[in-house]
């Protein structure tokens, strides 16, 4: 599966999803667009999945018929990320056209 991060998403997560292929919007050149323009770029380029640490995306943008699934980490701290990993692969796996799920990250470390 080819999936985006955007820019709030921390890189290191890529490594747990080795079976899947890992961008970053920064690699692709794409760190400068906004949340619309980025979700159309990702879908034109054949981008399944979009992991966002953006929880406003789904009130600013209209995601009926996108073509890319959309997962949100409802944190950007990696060290709480690392804690919930198990979960966020399984939210990836589980993204079809379309679809939108938030991960809870806990707020406390361990």
């Amino acid at each position: 599966m080819r999936v985006l991060f955007d820019q709030g998403t921390p890189d290191p997560l890529r490594k747990s999803l080795t079976p899947h292929n890992v961008s970053t919007a920064y690699e692709r050149g794409w760190s400068k667009l906004r949340n619309g323009e980025l979700l159309d770029t990702a879908e034109r380029e054949g981008y399944e999945v979009l992991v966002s640490t953006d929880t406003r995306l789904k009130y600013q943008q209209n995601l009926t018929g996108r073509r890319t699934g959309i997962v949100v980490l409802l944190s950007t701290s990696w060290p709480r990320i690392q804690q919930v990993i198990p979960s966020i692969v399984a939210a990836i796996d589980a993204a079809v056209p379309g679809s939108y799920a938030e991960v809870e990250i806990p707020f406390r470390d361990g």
